[in-house]
C-alpha cells in the first residue's frame, strides 16, 4: 500500500445534476426514447468531467470520483456489491435497463422501496437484503470515473457507503430478517473492491458511514470497529478515508479512532459536539482529521472567522488536518453567480455549491498561512426583513389557538355536510405538468404571453382536471395544482421573508429536481394565495374539492432556512400565514382543506435526544396553521416516502381529520403502526407507487385495499394513490385512476 498525503483541501460530494439540469434532460430523453445509451453516456461523461476540472480550477487539492449517478449513489453501491434482487436480474434487461429498473419498476415487478436521506429532502432506494442475497464486489464503475479522470490528469478518491452505513439502511427482503448480519459477508466483497482500486493505482478511498451521527446500540459500534479494522488489515488497498456527516458521532468517534483507517471525517457544522469528543481522544499520531467547517447542508455563507477558530481547535489536534464541507454538496444548487436578480443584499449573505468550494479553499490557506485575507463581516441585515406586526400576533397567542374540537364531535359534523360514502376515493393534490403548461409558464417569464391569458391557460386546465375526475367517479376532487411550479416555491414566492432563485436546483430523487426558496426574514402573507382557484375549481362541481397548502414544517424542510432565530420560531410564522389561509379558503366555501406535511419524519433529529423538542415545536406549528377552521371543516394532512413509524405518535398529535400516508413501496407497514397506538381518524395508505411508471392492476389495488381494511375500519379508509400526480402523465393517470375508483367499488361491494 502507498501512502499518500490526503491534500488540505476538499469536498464530500457535488451536484451531479448539471448547472441547467443537464442529466435530468438526458435521462428522461432516454426513459422516453429519444436518445440511446450511449447518447446517455456521453452526456455522463462529460458532465462528470466538468465537475472535476471545476474543482481543480478551484485549487482544491482532493477531489473526489464516484460521486456521479444516474439515478441515486446508494442503489449505484447496491450494484457495485452485487446487491441486485433476483427478481429484477431474472428480467434478462441489460445493466443499465436493470438498474433502472431497480429504481423506477416495470410492468412485472415494482421498484425498490424510496424514503429519505437522513434529514434532507433527497431520496435514496433502499437496499433489498435477505439469506438469499449473493454479495459480489463489482469496481467496474468506480474504475472507469477514475480513469476518466486520471486522462484529465487527476487522481481522485472513489466515494462509495460504507458497509455498515449500507446494511443499516437496508430492508429485509424476509420478514423477520435483519440485514445487519450479512455484514462480514459484505465486508468481504468491499475487500475486494479496495483491491480492485489498488491494481488501478487507486491512492485514498472514501467510504461514508453517516448511519452512526443516529443513535446506535453497543453491538452496532463493535461492529464498525470491526470493519474497518478488517479493512484496514488489508494488505491491497488504498488508504481509507471513513466520511460521516449530518451530526455528531458520539460513541462511534473512539471506535472509528481505534482502527487503522487513514483519515476520519466530521461534521463541525451539525456535530459540533465532534469537536469536543476529538480533543479528549488523546493523540492522533499518524490521523488525518478532515474537518467539516463549510455547510454543505444550507445556502448561507461562512462565517469564516468562527471556522478558522474550530479548524485550528482540530489542527492542533491531529497530525494532519484537511478543510472540508460538512457534508456532500449534492443538497445546495450549483453557481451562485448566474443568479442576477437576487436582492444584492441576500446574495452577498449566500454561498452554493461554487462558491462553497472556494470557501473551503480560502478555510484551508488561513489555517495554513495566517487569516489576513479573510473578508470582512457582512453588515446587519436589512430592517426590512423585520415584521413587528408578525412578532406581536406571535407573543399573543395562547393555547387555545391551537386546539381543535374533540373528533367525535368533527366527525359527526363533517359527515352531515360532505355525505360520502365507505372508502372514499380522492388523489393528494396535483394532477401532470402538462408541455402545455410548461410552454405557457415559460411564455410569461419571456413576456410573449401577459398574465390574463396565461390565467386562462390554467382556468382551462382546471376544468378539465376537474371533468377528468368527475368521468372517473372520484368522490372528493382536487384542482391539479396547474399554477404551481413546486408545493413549496409556490408559497415562497408570495410571503414575505422569502426569495426565489431562478436557476437554484438541488435533486430530490432520481431525474426530479426542486428549486428551495430562501428564508431570509419574517415571514408574512400578503394576500390570499389559493383562494381564487380553489373557489374557481369549486364552482364547477357539486363535488367538494379540496383547498391544498403546505404544511409549515415542510416549508422549512424543503427551503433553505435562516439560522439567525429557533427554526420554532420561523415554523409558527410561516403558520401564522397559513392559518389566514385556511380562514379565507373555509371563509369562500370550501369544505375540505388539506395541509401537507410530508417532511414530518424527515426533519426529525438524529439523535432521540432532541427528537422531543423538535416535535413539539412541529406538532405546535401545524396545530396553529390548521386549527382556526370549523368543524364542519375537513382537514386533511398528507405524508410520505419516509420512515413514519417512527414518528406515528407525532401523526396521531397533529389531529387532522384524514391522514393519507405513503404505503404501496413500503408494503403497507404503516397499518401495523396506526394499529400500535389505536389510531382512530381517517387514513388513506396509498396504494398507487406514482413515482413509477408501472401501472397496477385492478387486482392488485383490491389486494392492497383488502389488506388495508382488515387493519382499519371502512368507515375511516380513504382510497388514494401515495403522492400527487405532477410527474406522471395523463394515459399513466387514467388508466390507473379508473383502476382505483373500481377497486374501491369492489372492496365497498364486498
Amino acid at each position: 500500500m502507498t501512502t499518500t498525503p490526503f491534500g488540505q483541501s476538499t469536498v464530500l460530494g457535488y451536484p451531479r445534476i448539471g448547472g441547467n439540469r443537464e442529466l435530468k434532460k438526458a435521462v428522461e430523453a432516454h426513459w422516453a426514447g429519444r436518445i440511446d445509451a450511449a447518447e446517455l453516456e456521453r452526456t455522463a461523461a462529460r458532465l462528470r468531467s466538468e465537475v472535476w476540472l471545476t474543482l481543480r480550477n478551484a485549487d482544491l487539492d482532493a477531489i473526489p470520483s464516484n460521486t456521479f449517478s444516474y439515478y441515486d449513489h446508494v442503489l449505484d453501491t447496491a450494484v457495485a456489491v452485487g446487491a441486485v434482487p433476483e427478481r429484477f436480474r431474472r428480467l434478462g434487461l441489460s445493466d443499465l435497463d436493470t438498474y433502472f429498473a431497480m429504481a423506477r419498476g416495470v410492468d412485472t415487478e415494482p421498484a425498490l422501496e424510496l424514503t429519505k436521506w437522513f434529514d434532507t429532502n433527497y431520496h435514496y432506494l433502499v437496499p433489498e437484503i435477505g439469506p438469499e442475497t449473493v454479495f459480489a464486489a463489482d469496481p467496474a464503475k468506480a474504475l472507469q470515473e477514475y480513469a476518466e479522470a486520471r486522462a484529465l490528469d487527476l487522481r481522485t478518491r472513489p466515494v462509495l457507503v460504507g458497509p455498515a452505513t449500507f446494511l443499516l439502511l437496508a430492508k429485509p427482503s424476509t420478514p423477520g430478517y435483519d440485514p445487519f448480519d450479512r455484514l462480514d459477508d459484505l465486508v468481504g466483497a468491499y475487500a475486494d473492491l479496495l483491491g480492485a482500486l489498488a491494481d488501478a493505482g487507486v491512492e485514498w478511498v472514501q467510504l461514508d458511514e453517516p448511519a452512526y451521527v443516529a443513535d446506535r446500540v453497543p453491538a452496532e459500534i463493535d461492529a464498525l470497529r470491526e470493519t474497518y479494522a478488517r479493512l484496514g488489515a488489508l494488505d491491497r488497498r488504498p488508504q481509507i478515508f471513513v466520511a460521516t456527516y449530518f451530526g455528531d458521532l458520539g460513541d462511534a468517534l473512539p471506535a472509528l479512532l481505534d482502527t487503522p483507517v487513514e483519515a476520519l471525517g466530521l461534521d463541525l457544522v451539525a456535530g459540533p459536539g465532534n469537536l469536543r469528543r476529538l480533543a479528549g481522544s488523546g493523540p492522533l499520531r499518524g490521523r488525518t482529521i478532515v474537518a467539516g467547517l463549510v455547510d454543505g447542508h444550507n445556502v448561507w455563507r461562512t462565517d469564516l472567522t468562527a471556522a478558522v477558530t474550530a479548524g485550528a481547535v482540530a489542527y492542533g489536534l491531529a497530525d494532519h488536518l484537511a478543510v472540508s464541507t460538512s457534508c456532500s454538496l449534492l443538497h445546495v444548487p450549483v453557481d451562485l453567480s448566474v443568479e442576477t436578480y437576487l436582492d444584492p443584499a441576500l446574495r452577498e449573505r449566500l454561498a452554493f455549491a461554487r462558491q462553497k468550494v472556494d470557501e473551503v479553499v480560502l478555510l484551508s490557506r488561513a489555517l495554513r498561512d495566517g487569516t489576513a485575507h479573510l473578508p470582512r463581516p457582512l453588515p446587519a441585515p436589512p430592517a426590512t426583513w423585520h415584521n413587528t406586526e408578525v412578532r406581536a400576533r406571535l407573543a399573543a397567542l395562547s393555547p387555545t389557538d391551537r386546539r381543535r374540537s374533540d373528533y367525535p364531535l368533527r366527525a359527526a359534523a363533517q359527515q352531515e355536510r360532505l355525505q360520502l360514502p365507505a372508502l372514499p376515493t380522492t388523489t393528494i393534490g396535483s394532477f401532470p405538468q402538462t408541455d402545455a403548461l410548461r410552454r405557457a409558464r415559460a411564455a410569461l417569464r419571456a413576456g410573449t404571453l401577459d398574465a390574463p391569458g396565461y390565467d386562462q391557460v390554467i382556468r382551462d386546465e382546471i376544468a378539465r382536471v376537474i371533468r377528468f375526475q368527475e368521468e372517473l367517479g372520484l368522490d372528493v376532487l382536487v384542482h391539479g395544482e396547474p399554477e404551481r411550479n413546486d408545493m413549496v416555491q409556490y408559497f415562497g414566492e408570495q410571503l414575505d421573508g422569502f426569495a426565489a432563485t431562478d436557476h437554484g436546483w438541488v435533486q430530490s430523487y432520481g431525474s426530479r429536481c426542486v428549486r428551495p426558496p430562501i428564508i431570509h426574514g419574517d415571514v408574512a402573507r400578503r394576500a390570499p394565495m389559493t383562494v381564487a382557484w380553489s373557489t374557481y375549481a369549486q364552482s364547477l362541481t357539486p363535488k367538494p374539492v379540496k383547498g391544498m397548502l403546505t404544511g409549515p414544517v415542510t416549508i422549512l424542510a424543503w427551503s433553505f432556512v435562516r439560522t439567525d432565530q429557533p427554526l420554532a420560531d420561523t415554523a409558527d410564522q410561516v403558520a401564522l400565514a397559513l392559518r389566514d389561509e385556511c380562514h379565507d379558503l373555509e371563509a369562500a366555501g370550501i369544505s375540505v382543506i388539506q395541509v401537507d406535511e410530508p417532511a414530518l419524519r424527515e426533519t426529525l433529529p438524529l439523535r432521540r435526544a432532541d427528537q422531543k423538542a423538535y416535535l413539539d415545536w412541529a406538532i405546535d406549528a401545524f396545530r396553529l396553521a390548521t386549527s382556526g377552521i370549523a368543524d364542519h371543516t375537513q382537514l386533511h394532512t398528507h405524508l410520505c416516502y419516509s420512515e413514519f413509524g417512527e414518528v406515528i405518535t407525532a401523526i396521531d398529535a397533529l389531529d387532522a381529520d384524514v391522514t393519507s400516508i405513503e404505503a404501496s413501496r413500503s408494503k403497507m407497514e404503516i397499518l401495523q403502526d396506526l394499529q400500535s397506538i389505536g389510531y382512530a381518524r381517517g387514513v388513506g395508505p396509498g396504494i398507487w407507487d406514482i413515482h413509477s411508471p408501472r401501472i397496477p392492476t385492478q387486482t392488485e389495488l383490491v389486494t392492497a385495499l383488502r389488506h388495508a381494511v382488515s387493519a382499519v375500519p371502512a368507515q375511516r379508509l380513504w382510497v388514494n394513490p401515495d403522492c400527487g400526480l405532477k410527474t406522471r402523465t395523463y394515459p399513466e393517470v387514467q388508466s390507473t385512476l379508473k383502476h382505483l375508483t373500481a377497486a374501491a367499488t369492489e372492496v365497498r361491494n364486498h
